[in-house]
């Protein structure tokens, strides 16, 4: 008996143990990859730097953001060229802007667009480069960006030879897996990768996973600097806004179930100051309503001057999967069922499927079951490269 009650006591002993080292974990700091200078700064030194940034590459120190690229400079690094993605080097451009080559008078630095005549870094503005550094802050969307550049980054990188340092950022959307995998005819630059529309991953494992699943003819020489204290499934919120309309966690969590309606007469709040945090139409029937009007995040909104009618998703809680019930309903109150979906909605869902399940009424769960073979099968290439728990 005292032995079967000493078993008891240690196994309980055990459980309290690893509750107190989880309550620990998830207590420690986040340090991102661009906040351990002392692991990429000594691969440096002497070198010829390009940077791939936006506002999001800061640095917290003493409760001061300070930008990578400051910082940099600071320590005398011989910075020769910053490359800016989407809504550009400050994050102040609408979707799809065209961003234009620059000039940083200030820092005296060239800053190419890779959202622009040209989506991936030229081989004469790598000329002059010895090392490339990547440090974007990502929000876990097939979607979003910020991963087709870092594909193209890594592209330019492998073709130049020139390697490639990227410093880790958490996903704030890694907590969950979801959605169609897209096939090979919808690959476009919101959609670069055969992967699930919520992959899980930070952008150091995709890269990882980019070189390890050869999908270039040559590899590109990486080092990732992982982040520190960072497991998936923890809630992670963005110190910055990596976009013009991901003002908060809200939106940041509902974006990859709302950006499906960009491609359909929805307005998901672009124009308003709750921008994917709501969705609405001048034609659906609800008590909530807005009116998108011009603002720094879209100029010319969807439905402009005009009253939607909707729903307010700001009080929800974390969501843990893609809410295509939102997408079925819009599509069974809106009267013009053969205007609803528009040609770009296959290249966000990366399928025709997505589109062709709605119109012939098949239900979330239908629909989530047809997802599940390609899940799966992701599920076990991923795993290889993951780098946090």
């Amino acid at each position: 008996m005292r032995r079967f009650l000493a078993i008891i006591k240690f196994v309980f002993f055990l459980q309290v143990h690893v509750l107190f080292s989880n309550f620990q974990e998830e207590t420690k700091t986040i340090i991102p990859g661009a906040e351990s200078l002392e692991e990429f700064i000594p691969f440096l030194e002497n070198k010829k730097i390009g940077l791939v940034s936006n506002s999001s590459s800061i640095i917290i120190t003493d409760n001061k953001r300070i930008h990578l690229l400051d910082t940099l400079l600071k320590l005398n690094q011989k910075i020769k060229a910053v490359f800016a993605p989407e809504h550009g080097f400050l994050s102040d451009k609408e979707n799809g802007a065209v961003i234009r080559n620059d000039f940083d008078v200030k820092r005296q630095i060239n800053i190419y667009s890779l959202y622009g005549k040209y989506k991936k870094p030229s081989p004469n503005q790598l000329k002059d480069i010895d090392i490339m550094l990547f440090d974007l802050q990502d929000v876990g969307a097939r979607f979003y960006t910020y991963l087709s550049t870092l594909y193209y980054t890594m592209k330019a990188c492998a073709d130049n030879k020139i390697p490639l340092i990227i410093l880790d950022r958490p996903n704030p959307n890694g907590h969950y897996i979801d959605g169609p995998i897209l096939e090979k005819e919808f690959i476009s630059f919101v959609g670069i990768l055969e992967i699930p529309i919520v992959h899980g991953m930070t952008l150091g494992e995709i890269a990882k996973m980019i070189n390890g699943e050869n999908l270039f003819n040559s590899k590109c020489e990486v080092k990732v600097i992982k982040v520190k204290n960072y497991i998936h499934d923890m809630q992670y919120d963005l110190p910055i806004p990596p976009s013009p309309n991901l003002p908060n966690k809200v939106s940041v969590n509902l974006y990859p179930s709302l950006c499906l309606f960009e491609q359909t007469p929805v307005s998901i709040g672009r124009g308003t100051n709750f921008q994917f945090q709501i969705y609405g139409n001048p034609r659906f029937e609800s008590s909530f309503s807005f009116v998108p009007k011009p603002n720094l995040g879209s100029q010319n909104p969807k439905h402009e001057g005009v009253t939607c009618y909707g729903k307010d998703l700001r009080m929800l809680e974390r969501v843990s999967k893609i809410e295509i019930k939102w997408l079925i309903e819009a599509y069974t109150q809106y009267p013009e069922k053969d205007k609803f979906f528009h040609p770009g909605f296959s290249l966000l869902a990366g399928t025709k499927s997505l589109e062709l399940q709605i119109k012939n009424n098949w239900t979330e769960k239908e629909i989530r079951k047809s997802w599940e073979s390609g899940l799966k099968n992701f599920k076990k290439i991923r795993e290889k490269y993951l780098l946090y728990p």
